[in-house]
């Protein structure tokens, strides 16, 4: 099952699912040269070895998005962008872990 019939079927895309560069571009309407530009600046870690060959995590299109709104938003620069959603990332990952502890303390 491709990518597209899982998303036509409604089946969520998780960590496994990895999306081709031309699909990627197209579900995103950007163009490839934007996407090689976020690789380059660390927004984005491809699989593959040549851009044309590349594939994303599907959790990146939600990375991707929001990189555009701080960079057409908030006029952040691309390089900014990527220390900006690690920086959340990493906020979401602690949030979660501190959660996890006040549970077990409440045990």
């Amino acid at each position: 099952m491709t990518t597209l019939d899982r998303i036509l079927e409604g089946t969520p895309l998780d960590e496994s699912t990895w999306i081709e560069v031309g699909d990627f571009c197209a579900w995103l309407s950007v163009e490839r040269h934007w996407v090689a530009s976020l690789v380059e600046a660390g927004v984005l870690e491809p699989r593959g070895a040549a851009p044309e060959s590349w594939s994303f995590p599907a959790s990146d299109l939600q990375r991707v998005r929001a990189t555009a709104r701080l960079v057409h938003d908030l006029d952040v620069n691309l390089a900014g962008a990527a220390v900006i959603l690690d920086l959340l990332e990493e906020r979401r990952r602690l949030t979660r872990r501190l959660a996890m502890l006040e549970r077990l303390i409440e045990e």
